[in-house]
């Protein structure tokens, strides 16, 4: 796939905290740092992978970038206009251009709703369609992701998990947006259906010109998915390099210790496996200096005292690390 060269989504700085409240006087007492400070750029047509463990912010970052959570601090720029902390008024002309992929579709589909009323809302809100023209293009949408017409007249639960994650995937696509924001699309599916996914969200891609923010803890389907991945750790980002150079040379000690945790499907042949010790630190008490240093194994006093800088130290390769 050939990439453009100007970024079309620009993350700058950004900052999402979540208040902690005191019970008796409902005064912030703490906040919890979910995404600290993320700057990235997205060129257009391209698959962005963004990998972590549970609770490094991945999530919360791309629900904010679609406005899903309130921007605490930072700018986010889509096609060259801001659109970090817009009301939801302003905000409804770019939802047909960002959309999202849940990660559990069947919570985020209306159990007593037919699946053909679900996928025909987003006509009614954001076109001018009758109702003829709409349930044409629902029909048309169920085809494209593997689905029959006839089921547009079930419910939810008469469905599988790969069927209605499909369902979930109609929808994103629906309005011809430009980026779509994969939120663990395959983690609950089985193998055999991952592939099927898989294969459906590229043809998606080239057919609808699509960008992709996909986000996963599975690093093999990163792997196979992504043009570029972004690693994070406690809300920070780690490293950043193209899917290519950064299974085969990780800088960051948390990328080398994510990717030595990845099975070899050659039998007898085994990985030197990076163990880290320890938790995720409280987000809630941030550490100072390097996020990451109470758990890395080359932490030293200045790991734990200056925060490293985010830096490029080969082309298109960033990484945050005092030892790189």
């Amino acid at each position: 796939m050939s990439l453009a060269t100007k970024p079309f989504l620009e993350i700058s700085q950004v900052k999402k905290y979540f208040p902690i409240k005191s019970s008796l006087l409902k005064k912030t007492k703490a906040n919890v740092q979910a995404v600290e400070n993320v700057s990235v750029d997205v060129v257009e047509g391209e698959t962005m992978g963004i990998v972590g463990e549970s609770g490094c912010g991945k999530s919360t970052l791309g629900r904010t970038i679609l406005g899903l959570e309130e921007l605490t601090e930072g700018s986010i720029k889509f096609r060259g206009e801001e659109i970090g902390g817009l009301s939801e008024k302003k905000l409804k002309k770019y939802k047909k251009e960002m959309q999202m992929i849940f990660q559990d579709p069947y919570a985020s589909l209306n159990p007593r709703q037919r699946i053909g009323d679900a996928l025909e809302e987003a006509f009614i809100i954001h076109t001018k369609m009758g109702k003829k023209e709409r349930t044409q293009r629902v029909k048309e949408l169920l085809i494209e992701v593997g689905l029959k017409e006839e089921h547009a007249e079930r419910y939810p639960h008469e469905f599988s998990g790969g069927q209605r994650q499909r369902i979930g995937i109609a929808r994103a696509v629906s309005l011809n947006p430009s980026l779509i924001v994969c939120d663990e699309a395959v983690s609950a599916l089985d193998v055999s259906v991952q592939a099927q996914v898989i294969q459906l969200l590229k043809r998606l891609q080239e057919s609808h010109q699509l960008t992709y923010l996909f986000i996963s803890h599975d690093l093999g389907v990163v792997r196979h998915m992504c043009d570029r991945v972004l690693v994070m750790y406690l809300g920070a980002t780690a490293e950043l390099a193209s899917s290519e150079e950064l299974y085969a040379n990780p800088l960051h000690p948390y990328t080398q210790a994510l990717l030595s945790a990845i099975p070899r499907p050659v039998p007898g042949k085994k990985r030197d496996r990076v163990r880290l010790e320890g938790d995720l630190p409280n987000p809630a008490d941030y550490p100072s200096g390097c996020p990451f240093h109470t758990r890395c194994p080359l932490a030293h006093d200045r790991c734990r005292e200056e925060r490293p800088e985010w830096r490029e130290v080969k082309p298109g390769h960033f990484v945050a690390c005092h030892e790189v």
